[in-house]
């Protein structure tokens, strides 16, 4: 053991050691500090390349996430598609007591949850458009084309106040395949000549509607009572 450490004490610090040519030395000391690992300036590149990719993929999957939630999260009631010619931020949800849309093209127009009393729709383009839990107390439907229109939770009644009555006119209206259910109601409204042809009425309604029909549709040839299934 003496032997080889004072071999070794020799040789690590004679000048003949040559650390250049170690193949020509029986041993071979390798000085503590050349073990030292440098990591190449290509890998690190690569590495801070890798990171950054890894934190903008994760950084676009969270945003995808977060986009993809609010989709599915939204309120039921966007999900009407259109919005018209005025826009559906215009009309839906707005005061619109007595506003003038006679004879207008409003395909698809969309006036949720709008107050519509006293206004007026003669002869307008309303297919598909919307007035889903809509105030159209009074308002005037004479004519206009409401095929496939949502009337869901819609008030078309008549009221009563101490200078006049406000009745909603449906007169001539076509209102082919419109839906009316849950609380709509059409109570007191003039239904002469309206054609209900396919409205899912309530038993209720129906049953009301029938006490006042009367009149033929000008425009689809069809009577009253035929289309709402009166006995």
């Amino acid at each position: 053991m003496a032997m080889l450490y004072n071999f070794n004490n020799v040789s690590l610090y004679s000048k003949k050691f040559s650390v250049k040519n170690p193949s020509n030395s029986p041993l071979c000391f390798i000085k503590p500090h050349s073990l030292n690992y440098h990591k190449p300036k290509v890998f690190e590149d690569k590495l801070e390349k890798g990171s950054f990719s890894l934190s903008e993929t994760f950084s676009k999957a969270g945003l995808l996430a977060l986009v993809s939630a609010s989709i599915l999260l939204v309120d039921p009631a966007l999900a009407f598609k259109g919005g018209g010619p005025y826009g559906s931020e215009v009309t839906r949800g707005q005061d619109l007591t007595g506003k003038d849309f006679s004879g207008k093209t409003l395909i698809k127009q969309d006036f949720k949850t709008s107050i519509l009393r006293q206004a007026n729709f003669k002869g307008a383009k309303l297919l598909g458009a919307s007035f889903f839990d809509a105030d159209l107390t009074g308002a005037d439907l004479s004519e206009a084309d409401l095929r496939g229109v949502d009337f869901s939770l819609a008030n078309v009644t008549k009221i009563f106040t101490s200078f006049s009555s406000l009745q909603a006119n449906l007169s001539n209206a076509n209102l082919e395949g419109a839906l009316a259910t849950g609380n709509t109601s059409f109570k007191g409204s003039n239904i002469t000549g309206a054609d209900f042809t396919d409205v899912p009425l309530r038993d209720d309604q129906r049953e009301y509607l029938c006490k006042v029909a009367d009149g033929v549709n000008p425009i689809t040839g069809n009577a009253t009572r035929d289309t709402l299934l009166c006995n």
